[in-house]
Formats: structure tokens, C-alpha cells, sequence
């Protein structure tokens, strides 16, 4: 008979548990318009997870905030230029077939 394999802390946390911004003001992370995103991106920067957290904004259609360092603004370009890339994948695909 095998023992259970131990589940490390960190397998047990979800990467939101691990993030830089875990415990700092979420008022940080919604800045009033046309106000500074400098602070909130400062947090985000070197953070462990910042790709977690930028696809889960990405995949969830989050509109306000800093998510993974980036502005709604910066991530509209990033939805935008992968709906390109399938768009052409697409008509690459479908020409070779």
C-alpha cells in the first residue's frame, strides 16, 4: 500500500494566494479615471503570478482595474491582437485545406 503523496503549501494555494497584491487596498488597483496606474503596476511588477493574473482578467473580460499590470486599456490591445492571430490562423487553415 502507497501513501498519499503530501500536497506541497504552495499546490495548495491558489495563485491569487501568492500574489504581491494579497493584503494591499484594492482602491490601489482601481484608480479614478485619468488618475495614476504607477503604484498599482509597481505592486504588480516582479510578482510571482502576474501571468495568472493577467489571463485570468484576460479570460474573464474584466473591464476595470489593474490585472496582471496592465491597464483595461492595454488589454484590450492584447484581446485584440489574439482575435487577429486566430482570425488568420483561421483563414491559413482553411486555405490549405
Amino acid at each position: 500500500m502507497h501513501e498519499p503523496t503530501a500536497i506541497t503549501a504552495t499546490e495548495e494555494k491558489s495563485w491569487q494566494d501568492l500574489a504581491n497584491c494579497l493584503g494591499v487596498d484594492p482602491d490601489l488597483f482601481f484608480p479614478e479615471r485619468g488618475a495614476s496606474t504607477r503604484e498599482a503596476k509597481e505592486v504588480c511588477r516582479g510578482c510571482v503570478v502576474q501571468g495568472e493574473c493577467l489571463e485570468y482578467a484576460l479570460a474573464n473580460g474584466e473591464k476595470f482595474g489593474i490585472w496582471g499590470g496592465m491597464s483595461e486599456r492595454e488589454r484590450r490591445r492584447i484581446r485584440r491582437q489574439r482575435a487577429l492571430a486566430r482570425a488568420a490562423a483561421a483563414d491559413a487553415a482553411s486555405a490549405t485545406a
